[in-house]
């Protein structure tokens, strides 16, 4: 579930620096031969490639700190085992990537994905109108678009692009081809939000992203601490009274997923709008983390969730 700009870049352009090209020319000869080899089998370079990287990274304290404040029952060892397990769960996504348009929906075991909660998917692609999707960075986030899109119940998504525009071309190329009919992309910002919501006034659907932190959201609690979180999503389903479905993707082995739809959540609806958008926030949260406690190794644990303050306390304290 994530967009971008609606520009496109390519690499002919003078004003694309000759450093950005080189990287660009790497990833375009690293998607290549991804793209070569079997999907279980990039699956499984990318997890061992990042696993055996990733948490010697200085990034994985910031995860290390994120346990110990969300999950501090765990020990260092329980800590140490989920890293490791983020890490692999990253390096195959990347590594699934290039193939999520060739991944086909069996029951078999293999590369491939299941659905399970379809008959939501069918009923707001046969009610029409605008709906609303909630998820976060779990699993392989990115079998979401394409796999709901086949139930008729495609969406349009929020993306931050790459800093390479080059790179970003790339990536916006191959969700393309996962989707077979491209919705549109927002870019995360103020016109992206202007657009996106008149695109869910004029009855279409929205899928969004809502576990990482926002600086300028309002105050709501995740794993009982803290934590600024994004408002737009609940105040878009009050204003339009329309359906939210949350879901999320379980890896099941390599290349091979589940999307997991859950029935449309509760509306709050008590006569403050301030309250109903607080409380929604709230309900979207503990969501979220009833999904991550499940399977703690599956999420983003890699930036920094929660106020400044609580990690420098944590860091003094551990």
């Amino acid at each position: 579930m994530t967009s971008a700009s609606s520009s496109s870049t390519t690499d002919k352009g003078p004003s694309v620096p000759f450093l950005m090209k080189l990287e660009a020319l790497a990833a375009r000869g690293a998607l290549r031969l991804l793209r070569q080899i079997r999907p279980e089998t990039a699956s499984n370079i990318g997890g061992k490639l990042c696993s055996g990287i990733g948490p010697l990274l200085p990034v994985s304290k910031v995860a290390d700190t994120n346990l110990r404040l969300a999950m501090p029952e765990l020990n260092k060892a329980e800590r140490k085992r989920i890293i490791k397990g983020v890490w692999d769960n990253l390096g195959r996504t990347v590594g699934e990537f290039p193939h999520i348009a060739s991944l086909k929906e069996d029951t078999s075991a293999g590369p491939g994905f299941e659905v399970t909660g379809k008959e939501h998917l069918l009923a707001v692609a046969k009610s029409g109108g605008p709906v609303l999707f909630v998820s976060g960075h779990i699993g392989n986030w990115e079998m979401l678009p394409p796999g709901v899109a086949k139930y008729g119940a495609g969406f349009a998504s929020f993306y931050r692009a790459a800093a390479n525009p080059l790179v970003d071309r790339m990536i916006r190329d191959l969700r393309d081809a996962a989707m077979q009919d491209p919705l549109p992309l927002f870019a995360k910002g103020a016109k992206g939000a202007k657009d996106a919501l008149r695109w869910v006034a004029t009855g279409h659907r929205l899928g969004m992203l809502v576990d990482q932190k926002m600086n300028d959201g309002i105050e709501a609690r995740f794993f009982s601490r803290p934590a600024m979180t994004a408002p737009a999503l609940a105040a878009m389903a009050l204003k339009f009274r329309c359906p939210v479905i949350p879901g999320h993707v379980q890896r099941l082995g390599p290349a091979r997923l589940r999307i997991v739809v859950e029935p449309p959540m509760t509306l709050p609806d008590t006569g403050n709008r301030q309250n109903d958008v607080a409380a929604f926030t709230q309900a979207i949260n503990d969501r979220l983390e009833t999904w991550i406690r499940a399977r703690p190794e599956s999420w983003l644990w890699l930036h920094r969730r929660w106020p400044k303050e609580l990690y420098r306390a944590s860091n003094q304290y551990k």
